[in-house]
């Protein structure tokens, strides 16, 4: 009877090569001339509604936006739903998705580690180790670990470095709310459904009090409690916030996982001498 077990290899390869090249499709249509577009915002408005038990359903802050169409000539006003509240007159990024009637705004979005051609071109070594391993190719197999080590170490040394070089402040928020969004109906295991739960913060931006509903979030409400402060990155040149600021760790990590990957290609080089 033939193993199938060998094959499992494959799937972590498989799974982040589907993943990324979504991701670089993403990139590609945002990087085309005209999808992305500078706005003003003029109005914002927040829109908040909690039900029976007292649990935020809607919490987002309607933000009114004024660009410049560059086909016609004439300013544009639209009207888009942010978790993130923007002062008025602050310059944001629109981007118009072709698959949506509506634009969305860029800002405030949080940087990837890896970009993603670098992940998918890790989605690939990773096949291919699974595949040289198999067929008990041990050189070629090392080429690919080496090679996948130090692009990953070389991705996260250059995710420091380009959050390092836009100044980052780093700034203190309060929770002041906690927003539950309902993944699923309540059901015979599921007792009440399952909720993710975001904290909701204030913070201070050049003299004013704003507000935003945070990216990062948990399926246990417990791990954001009212009062508690949240780090925040304001960064001045683009006057926006940012979740994630330059971390230390990540540098620290990818430096040794670069030497590790190096350190494998010499190893290789060696043996072939």
């Amino acid at each position: 009877m033939a193993d199938y077990s060998q094959y499992l290899m494959f799937i972590p390869g498989i799974v982040i090569f589907l993943v990324e090249s979504g991701q670089v499709r993403e990139y590609r249509r945002r990087s085309r001339y005209g999808a992305t577009r500078e706005a003003e915002v003029r109005v914002t408005k927040h829109v908040m509604k909690k039900d029976k038990f007292d649990r935020q359903v809607f919490d987002y802050f309607e933000t009114t936006v004024e660009s410049l169409d560059p086909k016609t000539g004439k300013k544009e006003r639209h009207v888009i739903k942010s978790p993130v509240e923007y002062p008025m007159g602050q310059k944001v990024q629109l981007y118009f998705d072709p698959s949506s009637s509506e634009p969305v705004l860029t800002n405030g979005i949080n940087e990837w580690v890896f970009h993603p051609w670098l992940g998918m071109l890790g989605g690939a070594l990773l096949i291919l180790l699974a595949l040289f391993q198999i067929q008990g190719k041990e050189v070629a197999a090392m080429t690919c670990l080496s090679l996948l080590l130090i692009g990953a170490g070389a991705g996260m040394i250059g995710n420091y470095i380009s959050l390092k070089k836009r100044g980052l402040t780093q700034i203190d928020s309060v929770i002041t709310d906690i927003y539950e969004r309902q993944v699923s109906k309540p059901g015979r295991f599921s007792g009440d459904g399952r909720f993710t739960y975001y904290p909701i913060v204030s913070y201070d931006q050049e003299g004013r009090t704003m507000m935003r509903r945070c990216n990062v979030n948990s399926g246990r409400k417990d791990s954001f409690r009212i009062g508690d402060t949240m780090k925040l990155y304001y960064s001045p040149s683009e006057g926006d916030v940012r979740e994630h600021g330059p971390n230390m760790l990540i540098l620290i990590s990818g430096a040794i996982i670069l030497i590790l990957g190096i350190l494998a290609g010499i190893s290789i080089i060696s043996a072939l001498i």
